[in-house]
């Protein structure tokens, strides 16, 4: 009893965060992502300014995501169940990207079909997506990307299903985001010919995963 008085009501414990770094078991590796071509690694800044926009996309989406799942749909937007795979495919990319099919016709380009084109992730459809859904056209879209180039519309997609992914991550989104990182370094590997718009477009990615999703604190080399 008289160690026991002699003890503080409070005790803070001094703890290193690096040893605890090197113990942590739930930290996104992306290891197996292959190093930028020279010429295509963003800055650090730039990395670090996409970072913020991205954190507040996502405070801005949860803060509103009650208001914007109250909205009506269109009478053309019939979203896919979760798990019609194919269906969300077509859903979010548009029947000429699934069809493969390169150009459209004169007629086609009076008016946007989204049938054809594919739906935008627009809040008021992102908003209805409960996490098993987010994830589940996550794994889709993925899936897709695998065996097909990156586009502008899977770009959109990828980005706003990043942005309604709720932490703690589930074990099977630390996994698809890992895969899609790699993937993304892979095809940036691949571009020849150095479009800016794709190449900025997937270093957003993989910055998004590595230096967002990631709780540790990464050194300060472009991804």
């Amino acid at each position: 009893r008289i160690e026991a008085a002699r003890c503080p009501d409070v005790v803070v414990a001094q703890i290193d965060p690096k040893k605890l770094r090197k113990k942590q078991t739930v930290n996104i590796s992306i290891f197996g992502c292959q190093p930028a071509p020279e010429g295509y690694s963003p800055t650090l800044k730039w990395q670090q300014q996409q970072v913020a926009n991205f954190s507040a996309v996502r405070q801005s989406l949860n803060k509103h995501r009650s208001h914007w799942r109250s909205q009506h749909l269109d009478s053309n937007v019939t979203m896919p169940k979760s798990e019609d795979e194919e269906g969300w495919k077509k859903f979010c990319l548009g029947e000429r990207i699934y069809s493969e099919i390169d150009a459209l016709s004169d007629n086609e380009n009076l008016g946007i079909d989204y049938i054809k084109v594919g739906f935008p992730p627009l809040l008021s459809i992102v908003s209805r997506m409960n996490q098993a859904t987010v994830t589940s056209v996550l794994e889709y879209l993925i899936s897709w990307f695998g065996e097909k180039k990156f586009t502008p519309e899977l770009g959109r997609w990828l980005y706003a299903l990043l942005a309604c992914l709720e932490k703690p991550l589930l074990p099977e989104a630390h996994s698809l985001i890992r895969q899609l990182a790699r993937r993304c370094s892979e095809v940036r590997v691949l571009e020849e010919n150095k479009n800016e718009e794709q190449i900025s477009a997937l270093n957003l990615i993989i910055c998004l995963v590595s230096r967002y999703f990631d709780q540790r604190d990464l050194a300060d080399e472009p991804s």
